[in-house]
């Protein structure tokens, strides 16, 4: 049995480097206990806490395109969707436990909570 550390996605929009070239397919790293003491002590995250999701995922994201490593100046300047998709992507890669995640129904624009596995499990 191998335990899977790494996982592949694709962003509904992508990144548009400095050139127009557009990256959309990319890895993640499960989360390590450094990645979250090293991500909590960032002082961009002391002055804002908010800033603490995207030092976090700048450390996991292991590859964005042609682009490796990810600096936190990609993964804000990231459109809102891509951003929540690398968030939920995290949640799930790294929980034991199944998710919940916000979604709405594309026929009728009703939200509703929708229970995902992790990523992962077996």
């Amino acid at each position: 049995m191998t335990f899977q550390t790494e996982f592949e996605f694709s962003l509904p929009r992508g990144y548009i480097d400095a050139n127009g070239v557009i990256h959309r397919d990319g890895k993640m790293r499960l989360s390590t206990a450094l990645d979250e003491i090293e991500s909590i002590n960032d002082p961009r995250v002391q002055a804002n806490d908010a800033y603490l999701p995207i030092v976090l995922l700048s450390r996991v994201v292991t590859q964005l395109g042609g682009l490796s490593p990810i600096s936190a100046h990609v993964i804000e300047s990231l459109y809102v969707s891509d951003f929540t998709l690398l968030e939920d992507i995290y949640l799930r890669i790294n929980s034991q436990e199944p998710v919940m995640l916000g979604a709405t129904c594309p026929h009728c624009s009703k939200a509703f909570q929708l229970q995902v596995a992790p990523l992962g499990a077996e």
